[in-house]
């Protein structure tokens, strides 16, 4: 089967050379994975990924973002920053952050976006690979904090794709604007483990 896959756009926050990216894209598509919807063409973003139950999720997303050659920043505990460490975490973008702040991790996280030209701070909602009660909001109130657009993606295992499923620019009403944001999931997503897809993805879930 023919897969897709995007051309990254000038203004996204860029890693890699052709080689890596030919590599990693080739060994994306033997996985007989591929990608559904537009790009969009953004130097900050906060995106989000969605259902989130599995390690595959992450080695999906991995290949993926390699291939792609998009730079992604992955939030880690200050405390994962030691040898022999510390180079593989800078090397996969992963930045530090101190969760006891007195500062919040919201506020550390918008001062680093700030202090960029381009960044996408990647991020997934639930929090957890089990079966989340509600989706964390943590990623909104970044977004919102920085003024910078929410991009979202899903996981759909059933038809073996990622999804770039939009994007929407944060108001300030949390509960009015996770709405619209899980409207976008409907029936555009499958998990790799059903059992411990988020409440609040599972009446969202797509008709098998």
């Amino acid at each position: 089967m023919s897969k897709n896959f995007p051309t990254l756009p000038d203004q996204v926050p860029q890693r890699g050379s052709p080689t890596s990216r030919h590599f990693f894209k080739n060994l994306y598509l033997a996985q007989d994975w591929g990608f559904d919807g537009e790009f969009p063409n953004l130097p900050k973003a906060v995106a989000i990924i969605s259902p989130h139950t599995s390690y595959f999720d992450g080695f999906y997303a991995f290949l993926a973002m390699l291939g792609i050659g998009i730079q992604v920043t992955i939030l880690g505990k200050d405390s994962l920053f030691k040898p022999p460490f510390k180079s593989f975490f800078k090397w996969m973008g992963v930045i530090p952050v101190q969760r006891d702040s007195p500062h919040g991790l919201t506020q550390q996280v918008i001062d680093i976006i700030h202090s960029r030209d381009k960044i996408w701070i990647a991020l997934a909602p639930e929090g957890t690979r089990k079966r989340a009660e509600k989706i964390k909001s943590g990623f909104y109130h970044i977004a919102y904090g920085a003024q910078i657009p929410i991009v979202m993606f899903a996981f759909d295992y059933d038809q073996k794709v990622i999804r770039c499923l939009g994007v929407m620019q944060p108001t300030g009403n949390y509960e009015k604007d996770l709405a619209e944001i899980l409207s976008h999931y409907k029936g555009h997503f499958s998990p790799k483990i059903s059992a411990r897809l988020a409440k609040p993805l599972q009446k969202l879930l797509k008709k098998r």
